[in-house]
């Protein structure tokens, strides 16, 4: 999954990587570089990049969570944000799943350039998991 991540399309452009993951959560990155930045008076990153950058952590946070791929549609995703991105910083997103079931996974995110507890966004959502979801709790 690592080089799948950031290797091609999208990802591959923004330059989205692997970082960690645990049962239920993975995080990912977002390097900062030139051709991301929406003010090029401050170089603060765009808004665009970092929805990606959320979008990624909680769908694949079901995932991971669930043991496998699932092919799943977004149902709602909610970006708040916080802060704008310090420039030049790598912002590091930690996407959870918190909540299985047969054909919903419920997720949260916190996207951070260096301090967790300095959050840049935070998202939360819904996805709906298509097809056979077996071990997912009714």
């Amino acid at each position: 999954m690592a080089k799948f991540i950031g290797s091609r399309g999208h990802n591959g452009f923004l330059g989205i990587g692997y970082q960690d993951h645990g049962p239920d959560w993975i995080e990912l990155t977002l390097p900062w570089k030139e051709e991301l930045v929406g003010d090029t008076e401050t170089g603060v990153i765009a808004s665009g990049p970092i929805i990606s950058l959320l979008d990624n952590a909680t769908s694949i946070s079901a995932w991971v969570r669930h043991g496998a791929f699932r092919p799943q549609v977004t149902l709602d995703l909610r970006i708040d944000y916080v802060r704008a991105a310090v420039p030049g910083r790598t912002i590091v997103a930690r996407g959870e799943c918190y909540q299985l079931r047969k054909s919903m996974a419920f997720v949260r995110a916190i996207a951070h350039d260096g301090d967790i507890n300095d959050p840049v966004a935070h998202a939360a959502g819904i996805f709906i998991i298509v097809g056979e979801t077996e071990g997912a709790r009714p």
